[in-house]
């Protein structure tokens, strides 16, 4: 998150929650922890509460997350997630 961002990031992650709350749910339900998806060892993030970050980040700004993203961390997580959000824009390959 570039540092002009941060102001008020926290009053727009919870309305980003608001927002979304019916989407997080069938979300957390369909992928998260004790779901099929879940139990093949995919979907790890869904259930992390860094998760609404993610998510937040995937709908804000996806371009500049997966570009953080691919300097530190293995992208199948970050693909599994996009998967299962269905973002506007999809980055994976």
């Amino acid at each position: 998150m570039r540092t002009e961002e941060r102001a008020g990031y926290i009053e727009r992650l919870a309305a980003f929650v608001e927002q979304h709350r019916e989407r997080l749910k069938e979300l957390l339900r369909a992928y998260g922890p004790g779901s099929r998806p879940a139990s093949h060892g995919r979907y790890a993030l869904i259930g992390q509460p860094e998760t609404l970050v993610i998510l937040e980040r995937m709908e804000t700004n996806p371009f500049g997350l997966r570009s953080e993203w691919e300097k530190e961390l293995e992208t199948l997580f970050l693909d599994d997630l996009e998967f299962a959000w269905g973002p506007r824009i999809r980055l994976s390959r």
